[in-house]
């Protein structure tokens, strides 16, 4: 009976007591302009859109979703203690953006306790008004955009146990007031811009349990006083500038599961005290600076479960016998000097999802039981692997990422390839393979990622890919592919890279049902034909690279539709008529070109494609993948383009290369190319050009290579700035009357007045007289000496055969 009594009383509590005792109406208002507020900092919104359509003046805010309040007590109100307001905007990408003044009325509600603004867009720098919030135990205010530096009166909110700010735009350095919040459980302030040391005070906050500052600027050491945080769970200081050794005593923290040090500059070795951390799960060293021996003590945790070591200097011992006591889930060996056959120890790994043992020794074959480990990951690239790929491994269920670029093996790809159907990513470059592309591969609905390229796969026909699919980066070049250039590929192409086959014919005409096509590289093929129509509607495109092939007719005006379009390169074709005038409209060559994203920063592995090869100042050049994003190069060379070169190039102020050499181009050189500040190279050589070079290009400040030889430029080369650097006379020969220092020759205005005058007799007796007494006798053994050299030595060789060959330097074939 008792106990029905208490039932009772507490179903009368919920449903008669509670929703009688409202919010106090001051936190009620507080509420209602915070949404207000929200609604009023942009159009788009609407209450329906961030959930927050039951907050009414009509209704207790007690009753509000993601409003939490305080049980009742005596009083005849219950308090608002939390607020669950993470991601209001539920709309996807791009979000807007919210000031940081919308949190002002949050600041009136002191009995906080939780307060999660998370996955918001707030900007702005964090307010003062926090401090009103001496409460709370619980802040979330991660995934927003606010700068500046953490405020010091964060460090006076005496009962926090939980502070998250990852992922803002937060700078400064961590203040040792940090220290103060000993009450503190979780520390999260990763993927910020924090820099400094991390302060001894953090040694104060015995009661963390996870400490997370990755992905910072941190710098200095790690600070021995970690090693008085004993209830430590998760220790993540990776991506940062840390240095020195790892503190010794490091297996001290009895409580550690996770160790994330990774992609620092750590030096010296794995401290052998790591071996008494019982609780340990996950170890990440990658990327440092550490050396010595891997010990064979690592495999005896037998809890461990992750263990990166790779890119280290850290050396395997192959004669070691490892009989792990653990069992592992992701394992990293790159660069580690394993060599001989993949180690068979690893078979006894079932749970293996992740392997990566790339940029090693490796030889041998692919071991079958590898194949038949249902491994999800294997990264094996860099290696001296021979033979063929055992059709096993495609039977695999769990595979989603098979990397084996640059070894040797070879012979042609199981047809069974298509079985594989969660495969995201296949890497096979710079091997022997051979044969066609099996047919079942365009069935890997997955394939998001498919690199085949410096191989000697071969063959005219080609998979049929769904255009539904998710394959977005290709790149099938440096092969020996021929007939025309296949269409059958995803609508969600993004990189499509063919060059360097066999291809013939021209272009095709659907383009432009690649709508998203980001890099189209068709280089050293055998295309012919004018540009197509459709080639200049993909608006997206940025790369365009159709170097030496015989495409023919003129440059289309639609050119300036290319908006994104930082790389043009279609030099060593056959394209005639002017250049257009449009060209000066390209977006992507006027804005100064971010970072791009790499298709790398997707997943948890280094991924590059095979460089794009470029004339870079007069040599043939590898650009990474990873670096395309700071490159803006036009080069239209070795074509037969005429006409005058129009000012509107002078637009492109974000170019690095202009090469628009081996033309018929007449006319001047714009005046406009001076407003060409970031160019570092500008080849306006063997064409037409006449007229002098302008003063304007003194103002180029990144200049390092100018090339206007062969053309019938006269007048003083211009001094000043960079220009006085540009001092090889090869790169001015065969013009029509070019003088100034650059070439030591003289203008006719530099010459000095007669020796006659009296003007000249006053000023420079010394030279009148003096100078004369010298001159005589060297004057007479120069006239002998040339009589004596015009009679007994033959005439010298001609102007075009004394000039000196350019040397090139070799193509980067590195991926």
């Amino acid at each position: 009976m008792a106990n029905l009594g208490l039932l009772l009383g507490s179903i009368f509590l919920s449903i008669f007591i509670l929703p009688c005792l409202s919010c106090p109406e001051y936190q009620k208002q507080a509420l209602l302009q915070f949404k207000s507020s929200i609604l009023a900092s942009n159009s788009s919104f609407n209450s329906s859109t961030f959930g927050l359509e039951s907050w009414n003046s009509s209704s207790s805010c007690c009753q509000w979703d993601q409003v939490t309040c305080s049980s009742p007590s005596n009083s005849t109100s219950r308090v608002v203690t939390g607020l669950y307001l993470s991601a209001l905007y539920t709309m996807l990408p791009p979000r807007p953006q919210l000031p940081s003044t919308v949190l002002a009325p949050l600041f009136q509600i002191r009995s906080l306790m939780l307060l999660d603004i998370s996955s918001n867009n707030i900007y702005g720098e964090i307010s003062s008004g926090f401090a009103n919030l001496s409460k709370l135990v619980h802040l979330d205010m991660m995934l927003n955009n606010f700068n500046g530096f953490i405020p010091p009166h964060f460090f006076h909110l005496r009962h926090l146990q939980y502070l998250d700010l990852t992922n803002n735009s937060l700078h400064g350095s961590l203040s040792p007031d940090v220290g103060s919040l000993q009450n503190l459980k979780v520390l999260k302030l990763d993927e910020n811009f924090l820099s400094g040391k991390v302060p001894e005070e953090i040694g104060n906050l015995t009661k963390l349990q996870q400490l997370s500052l990755s992905s910072n600027q941190l710098s200095d050491g790690i600070p021995s006083s970690v090693l008085y945080l004993k209830e430590l769970q998760t220790l993540d200081l990776s991506y940062n500038m840390l240095s020195m050794e790892i503190p010794v005593d490091i297996g001290n923290l009895p409580n550690i599961s996770t160790l994330t040090l990774n992609d620092n500059q750590l030096t010296g070795g794995i401290p052998s005290s790591i071996q008494k951390l019982s609780k340990l799960e996950t170890l990440h060293l990658e990327n440092n600076l550490l050396t010595g021996e891997i010990s064979s003590w690592l495999f005896n945790l037998k809890g461990l479960k992750n263990l990166y070591l790779g890119s280290n200097s850290l050396t395997w011992n192959n004669s070691a016998k490892i009989v792990p006591k653990c069992i592992l889930s992701r394992l990293s060996l790159k660069s580690c000097g394993v060599a001989g056959e993949i180690p068979e120890w690893i078979s006894t790994q079932k749970t293996l999802d992740f392997l990566d043992l790339s940029e090693n020794e490796l030889q041998g074959t692919f071991p079958q039981w590898l194949a038949e480990m249902e491994v999800g990951s294997i990264i094996l690239s860099d290696n001296k692997l021979t033979g063929s790929l055992p059709p096993a491994l495609f039977r695999s269920l769990s595979l989603s990422v098979l990397a084996l670029s640059r070894n040797n093996f070879s012979g042609e790809l199981p047809k069974n390839i298509g079985d594989a159907g969660g495969l995201m990513i296949l890497m096979l470059a710079e091997n022997n393979f051979s044969g066609p592309i099996p047919q079942s591969i365009s069935q890997i609905y997955r394939l998001l990622l498919l690199d085949l390229s410096s191989n000697r796969f071969s063959g005219n026909t080609f998979p049929i890919f769904d255009p539904e699919g998710f394959l977005a980066f290709i790149d099938f070049s440096s092969n020996e592919f021929s007939g025309e250039i296949p269409m059958s590929f995803s609508q969600e192409t993004i990189i499509l890279a063919l060059g360097g086959n066999k291809f013939s014919g021209s272009l095709p005409s659907n383009l432009s049902s690649l709508s998203k096509l980001e890099h189209l590289d068709l280089h050293d093929n055998n295309l012919k034909g004018d540009l197509p129509e459709s080639l200049f509607q993909i608006s997206t495109l940025q790369v365009l690279s159709l170097r030496n092939n015989s495409l023919q007719g003129s440059i289309p005006e639609t050119i300036s539709n290319l908006s994104s379009l930082r790389i043009l390169d279609v030099s060593n074709n056959n394209l005639i008529g002017e250049i257009p005038k449009g060209c000066g409209n390209l977006v992507g060559m006027i804005e100064t070109p971010n970072l791009l994203s790499s298709v790398s920063d997707i997943f948890t592995f280094s991924i590059e494609f095979k460089d794009l090869i470029v004339n870079w100042k007069k040599s043939k050049q590898g650009l990474s993948s990873r670096n395309l994003g700071i490159y803006s190069l036009f080069d239209l060379s070795k074509n037969h383009l005429s006409g005058e070169i129009p000012a509107s190039i002078g637009a492109l102020k974000a170019l690095k290369l202009l090469n628009i050499s081996y033309n018929k181009l007449s006319g001047k050189i714009p005046v406009s190319f001076g407003d060409l500040e970031n160019v570092e190279s500008l080849d306006l050589s063997h064409n037409q050009l006449s007229g002098s070079i302008p003063q304007t290009l003194v103002k180029l400040q990144q200049l390092s290579n100018l090339d206007v030889s062969n053309n019938q430029l006269t007048g003083r080369i211009p001094v000043g700035g960079q220009m006085n650097t540009m001092a090889d006379p090869i790169y001015y020969a065969n013009n029509s009357g070019l003088c100034g220092m650059q070439i030591r020759v003289p203008c006719p205005e530099d010459e000095q007045p007669s020796s006659g005058s009296p003007e000249h007799r006053t000023k420079d007796p010394w030279f009148l007289w003096e100078g004369v007494g010298i001159g005589y006798p060297v004057g007479f053994l120069l006239a002998i000496g040339i009589v004596f050299l015009t009679g007994y030595f033959t005439p010298p060789p001609s102007t075009n055969s004394r000039h000196r060959r350019r040397q090139q330097r070799p193509i980067r074939r590195r991926i």
